[in-house]
């Protein structure tokens, strides 16, 4: 083996192997953390007939109690749950003490007869009310290690105390003044104490007790037959087999196997987003970082799926799946965003519960989302589209829900509860995007609207500075954006391409005709050659600018691209004439390029081009602008500027129509009336 040539091939075609690898190991990785289990082939609900043949217990399994039926029996138990109090026996000397310092005497017949007014009090028993103690008519009296059930009008409360130490002294027949009184019930605290902890861990015991299951169903025993209709028990009884198959680890053979089928389904799934890239947009399969990106979004939110999808304590309702459309339709296009959802979403319909609820919800709530923020232009489109969303996911899951039960009562609010912090999450989506714009130097529309405000230091510096290059960079990006939306691309990103393709006219702003407001022309003075070079070096002077400022690679993409490798005609043919003996080095007049190499970079060449040529005409009519623009685009064709870019002949016919009719519209052209009409 000519391990050489090897090597020289691995080279060249690295960037051939390394989509490979990304995509592979996508494809490898959700395999891998998907559940590898045995999947329930069945879908039922309750009310519906069962479409299936003779459904048969394939194992002996444990029905479960449905979860309604669970909480009643809770909520049986809390409500029969007698409240646990404990004697405070320091009670009645605290009582004591306390009304001695306040009544200022421990002897006498007034404080004896307070003493067993006290005695009386504690022997009946004065309870502890407040608003945090539950209500009952029978409480546990904890004593020691003996628990004896007392019933709460057997003891006193605080709305009793005062008749009855009233009362008491009224018996006792005994002198006494109202200050006594007073005392007495200022001086009285409770003796049985709520014992908050000890009635908990015994209303706990007893809820450990639930046992969630009622029966057994034995293999071979019929649960379902064709086309009978299943009650709320007969879909129960399903759904326990679905728990203990699912729970069940297959053999070695069948976990090989359930391992080959998800396999085979996510890599047919990656396998389709991967043609569709290839046929409508094959830029981002040949541009390793957005390609990673893309496929980095569909692992994570994968990943984060299947982590949540077992965990007990929280609904696989909350994962925020609407985050992967939102964020890929701010990084690439409508189109991209939609299919990689809906073919993220089927791949973990294949683990998720109840998987038609769950693609049908998705897809859904994924459509709404992208629909939202389908011409994205302000920020707060994306709060917009979190309302829609929620919008979204409570309609299907009321849908799906009323279909399911049958019964609005049984809506799950807890559910709607997860939603809602689904939701909420989505609003990660906006430090995501600014963090992937950091991390994979990538721009989202986001990005490209803050750059179109014309308070940027860069623009509003041309517009001081060369401000006849800032109008023709204005009516460019019109040109511009209009004929990309006509032949389908990005037309922010052609708009903001547009308005920064000539900042390098800033630092020398007087050398470019369109800032010349005087008969001198600075040209005058140099050679032919000089001038060129001067008109060829904005474009490197505008990408310096741009980097310094920090503008986005695919902006820069526009400075460098929008001459391609056209020749600086003027003065390269001004040179021929006045020195025809002398043949010039044809790159002192050609700019470096390099050629478009996009639908919008080639657009916005000939958007350029056109509308600096047409402030040229000395009269502007339908055939002057006509033939304008046929011969520019007709020289850009021939000189071979597009072809590194995926645009086709029909699509330049159609920027021709749109150039010439936004151009007749600038310079007011009227049409030409037969005489008479």
């Amino acid at each position: 083996m000519n391990f050489r040539k090897l090597f020289i091939e691995f080279s060249t075609r690295h960037d051939l192997y390394y989509r490979i690898f990304i995509i592979t190991g996508s494809i490898l990785i959700i395999s891998n953390y998907l559940p590898n289990q045995l999947r329930f082939k069945y879908e039922f609900s309750a009310g519906s007939a069962w479409s299936y043949d003779d459904l048969k217990a394939p194992f002996d399994y444990q029905v479960y109690k449905p979860e309604n039926e669970i909480e009643a029996e809770k909520r049986a138990i809390v409500q029969e749950q007698p409240v646990c109090y404990r004697k405070d026996s320091l009670a009645f000397s605290q009582s004591l003490n306390a009304f001695n310092k306040s009544y200022g005497s421990n002897e006498g017949p007034e404080y004896e007869t307070a003493k067993n007014i006290l005695l009386s009090i504690y022997k009946k028993g004065f309870i502890e009310e407040g608003k945090n103690i539950p209500n009952s008519s029978n409480f546990l009296l904890i004593t020691g290690n003996k628990a004896s059930e007392i019933a709460s009008e057997d003891v006193l409360t605080s709305k009793q105390i005062a008749a009855f130490i009233e009362n008491a002294l009224v018996q006792t027949n005994t002198q006494h003044d109202s200050r006594l009184l007073e005392e007495l019930k200022n001086s009285v605290k409770p003796n049985i104490i709520f014992d908050e902890a000890l009635t908990n861990a015994s209303l706990n015991d007893k809820l450990s007790t639930i046992s969630v299951t009622r029966g057994v169903i034995y293999k071979g025993t019929v649960i379902a037959r064709k086309g009978a209709m299943l009650s709320k028990e007969d879909a129960n009884n399903i759904e326990s087999l679905r728990i203990a198959f699912e729970q069940r680890h297959p053999d070695a053979t069948a976990g090989i196997f359930s391992y080959a089928g998800y396999l085979l389904l996510i890599s047919i799934s990656i396998g389709i987003l991967v043609i569709f890239l290839w046929l409508l947009r094959k830029d981002i399969l040949l541009d390793n970082r957005k390609l990673t990106l893309l496929f980095l979004l569909i692992v994570g939110i994968s990943l984060l799926y299947t982590a949540i999808l077992h965990r007990n304590w929280i609904s696989i309702l909350v994962v925020p799946l609407c985050i992967l459309p939102l964020v890929t339709r701010a990084f690439f296009d409508t189109r991209t965003a939609l299919f990689t959802h809906v073919l993220t979403t089927l791949i973990l319909g294949t683990v998720a519960p109840n998987g038609f609820e769950f693609v049908f919800m998705q897809i859904i709530a994924g459509i709404v989302a992208i629909f939202s923020i389908v011409n994205l232009r302000r920020r707060a489109q994306l709060f917009v589209a979190v309302s829609f969303i929620l919008f979204s996911y409570i309609i299907c899951f009321v849908g799906l829900s009323l279909i399911n039960e049958g019964n609005i009562n049984e809506i799950k609010l807890s559910s709607i509860g997860w939603l809602g912090g689904n939701v909420l999450l989505t609003l990660l989506t906006y430090p995501l995007i600014f963090l992937i714009e950091k991390v994979f130097g990538v721009t989202s529309d986001f990005t490209l609207i803050e750059l179109t405000d014309f308070n940027n230091p860069l623009l509003r510096e041309m517009s001081l500075k060369a401000p006849g290059t800032f109008q023709h960079s204005l009516q460019v990006a019109n040109l511009a954006e209009a004929a990309i939306y006509k032949i389908g691309g990005n037309s922010l990103l052609v708009r903001v391409g547009a308005l920064y393709h000539d900042i390098g006219k800033i630092d020398m702003p007087l050398y470019f005709i369109e800032n010349q407001s005087t008969q001198m022309n600075p040209h005058d003075e140099l050679s032919f050659d000089e001038s060129a070079s001067i008109i060829i070096s904005h474009v490197v002077r505008g990408i310096e600018r741009a980097r310094k400022n920090a503008l986005p690679d695919a902006i820069i993409d526009f400075i460098r691209t929008h001459h391609g490798t056209m020749m600086v005609q003027y003065f390269y043919q001004s040179y021929l004439k006045n020195y025809p003996d002398i043949v010039p080095n044809e790159d002192d007049f050609r700019y470096p390029g390099p050629k478009p190499f996009s639908r919008e970079t080639a657009v916005l060449m000939m958007a350029d081009s056109v509308e600096a040529s047409a402030r040229s005409l000395p009269i502007h009519d339908a055939e002057s602008i006509d033939k304008l623009v046929e011969k520019i685009l007709h020289n850009q064709i021939n000189s071979d500027q597009f072809e590194n870019c995926d645009i086709t002949y029909r699509d330049i016919t159609a920027i021709k129509r749109i150039f010439k009719k936004m151009l007749s519209s600038i310079y007011h052209v009227r049409i030409a009336y037969p005489a008479g009409g």
